[in-house]
Parts: structure tokens; sequence; C-alpha cells
């Protein structure tokens, strides 16, 4: 009995997706709930699970195909088993003193996985897959990887440079361009696309604006570095600068709720709620899951909530529900280095916070100069909605309570 399998449901905010991953091929063995293919949309990544134990028998949408929800995708043969493939032998020159002039392939050769785009890039530029190692899972062969194959080959090497070499598949195109130099050229990301849209959005829809401060970290460094063993000891999660910033955005919204609010249309929603996003990266780019009701969360709970969004960012395991609404959001490029930036606001929340590096810096205090861990604050606002001085007042409000780390424990 064959049976369909079909694209997951999308949820009504998702209008199509793309396949990005196949896992198995036509005639290979699959379980139920195995994962047979990965299906990218502009939000979070799809899997494609296996309804029944048997062989897959046939792929209707190939990798770089768009899928709407619930779309026919490929079909298996229930109950089937996959056939063995049968033993061939690959002629080798003969050694000295082996009298063998032919020995069998090795059976890991046979079963090595190749990417359908992999494979078209193979047969196009008469690859063998003993020359290419595979970086995917399981040592499947990816596109990547017959790329850097060719790239690496003494042919490519040899190739004049008045005859530009030009590899093309259904997606990615590698070429010498009109001056000889190599590039390499790659359709966006689904989600890529999608920041790039809210982006633009957040600068043609909203009157953004940023301000910025400045926050002395020694009295929050100096109470995480008491505190920190015993934080991880009782709670079992690492104390990190974050739940400072949480903690602190929370108290400063509700004592500014304008920066908590939206525009709808010509209404402005105040939110009674706390859902903070928090901007994290992931090998598709920039994410922001939402951390609900924040407010009610103690610090160990916003830290643990961090941790786990960041391991599912990294293996591409976000739920839409995980990332969708939020009333405000932080984003930390500290952690990669950026002493000041202007973060830009996600629509329709209409107020954004920056973290930045911590740098040793000369100050004054109390009249002389000493050197302090500073931090460099921004708040990126929209006009629209809020003033300049609650703006800067929300982002002094911050400065305060983590200058003065008990003020967050006690919420003044």
């Amino acid at each position: 009995m064959t049976i369909d399998v079909k694209v997951p449901s999308f949820p009504e905010s998702v209008a199509d997706g793309s396949v990005i991953a196949w896992h198995k091929k036509v005639g290979d063995q699959v379980t139920r709930d195995e994962v047979l293919a990965e299906i990218e949309t502009d939000k979070v990544v799809f899997e494609v699970p296996a309804p029944e134990d048997g062989v897959l028998s046939e792929i209707l949408e190939n990798e770089g195909a768009t899928v709407l929800s619930q779309q026919l995708l490929a079909r298996i043969e229930v109950g089937a088993v996959a056939a063995k493939a049968p033993a061939t032998e690959t002629a080798v020159p003969a050694e000295s003193g082996n009298e063998k002039a032919s020995q069998p392939a090795s059976a890991a050769a046979n079963d090595v996985v190749i990417a359908p785009a992999a494979r078209k890039l193979m047969t196009e530029n008469n690859i063998k897959a003993a020359q290419v190692t595979g970086s995917g899972k399981g040592g499947r062969i990816l596109k990547e990887d017959v790329l850097k194959a060719i790239n690496s080959a003494p042919a490519a090497q040899a190739a004049p440079s008045s005859s530009p070499v030009k590899t093309t598949t259904a997606d990615v195109a590698v070429a010498d361009n009109a001056e000889g130099r190599p590039e390499k050229r790659v359709p966006m990301s689904r989600l890529r696309a999608r920041v790039a849209e809210r982006l633009l959005e957040a600068q043609h829809n909203a009157a953004m604006l940023t301000t910025f401060n400045e926050v002395n970290m020694k009295p929050v460094m100096e109470l995480r570095a008491r505190h920190r063993d015993r934080f991880e000891k009782a709670h079992d999660v690492r104390l990190g600068f974050m739940s400072f910033f949480v903690k602190a955005t929370v108290e400063a919204l509700k004592q500014i709720p304008g920066v908590n609010a939206s525009i709808e249309g010509s209404d402005v929603i105040y939110h009674g709620f706390y859902d903070i996003g928090i901007a994290v990266s992931s090998p598709r780019g920039l994410v922001v899951p939402i951390l609900r009701d924040v407010d009610q969360m103690n610090m160990a709970e916003i830290e643990a909530k961090i941790s786990e969004y960041a391991e599912k960012a990294k293996n591409k395991s976000l739920s839409i529900e995980e990332i969708s609404g939020g009333t405000f959001t932080i984003t930390n490029g500290g952690v990669f280095g950026s002493m000041l930036s202007t973060p830009i606001i996600n629509p329709p929340q209409s107020g954004i916070l920056g973290m930045h590096k911590i740098q040793e810096r000369a100050m004054v205090e109390n009249g002389e100069v000493v050197v302090l861990p500073m931090m460099y604050l921004a708040h990126s606002y929209d006009h629209r909605l809020i003033d300049g001085k609650e703006a800067v007042q929300f982002l002094v409000k911050i400065k305060e309570m983590l200058e003065d780390p008990a003020r967050i424990l006690l919420e003044v």
C-alpha cells in the first residue's frame, strides 16, 4: 500500500515554504516519525516525519522547491523493505606481490547519501562520490561539499583565466566575474528575506529615533561574582547579565507604560502584560523568541528560558508560538564586540533596547578619575507614540536600577 507524505500544516501567518533538505532518497528504508525532509518558512523550519514504516518510493518536490501547506511531497510504500544494493567489483591497479587485479568496493561507499542538488552538480562536473567529503549528517554529501571539491580540483586550478568557469544548480551559481575573479551567488533564505522586509517596514512606517546612555556595570558584576556559584548550584543554570537587564526593563516599562504599547490603525494599545523578545543569533539568521509574562518569572527562570531558546535556535527547532508576539525587545550586540549601535524596532512594537560591550574606561566619580566597566545602552523608539522625554526617562530608569541592583529586587 502506498501512502502520501504531505507538507505540514502551516499557521495562517505562513503562506508557503521551501524544501531545504531531504534526509532520505528514493529507495531508502524509513521508519515512522523519522525526519524525511526539512521545509524552511520565513519564520521557522518545519520537519517532515515519515507517517509509517516502509520505503520512500517517490519524491515529488526536490530541494529548492516552493511548497504550500498540505501539498503532496512524497510517497511511501508501507511495509516494504529496501532492496540491498548488489555487490560490485571495482578495478584497481595491481600492486607488486598482489595477485588480485580487482577488489570489492567498500560498503560504506555504497551507503553514501547525496543531496539531490549535490548529485546534479556532481553529474554536470563528472565528480565521483569518492572525490567528495560529505559534511552533512551521517556523512551526507551537500552541494557545498561538491563546490568545494570542484574548486580544489587540479582541473579547476589549471583552467585559463580567459575562460570563466561556471557551475550552476537550481539555487547556486559559482563563477568568475568579468574581471576573472571568483564569486558565489546564492538565493536569500526565507528568514533573511523576512528580516529584510521587516527592517524596511520599520524604517518606512515608524518615526524611529534612538537615545543613548551609559551604565556603570561594576555593581552588577560584583553582585554576580559574589553569588554566581551559589546561584548555579541552587538553580542549575548559569547567572548571566541578561536576567538583570530583563528585570530592569520590566520595571522601567511599568513606570513608562507608553514604551510597552503599540499602534494599531488609529488606536494605541497599552499592553497589561510584559512579553519580552530576546534577539538570538542562529545559523539561519536573527530570531527573536519571546519570554512571556516575564514579570512573573524570577531570574533563574529567565536565564533558563533564554538558554533553552538559544539551544533551540541553534538546532532550528523554535516553534511559531515561541517567536510570535512580544511587546518589547532586547538585543545584545556586545557579545559580538559592538561598542555602539542603533537597533531597529520590531513592528508593531514601539521600542527596543540595545546592549553593548562592557569596556573599562576612565570616568570621573566623586571628583576623582577612576577606571570603571562601562556599557553604552541604546533605546530606539517610535516617536509617533513615545515622546523624547519618555524615551530618555525609560533608559535612565534602566541605568539607575542596574547601578543599584537592589532596586530590581525591591521593584522601585
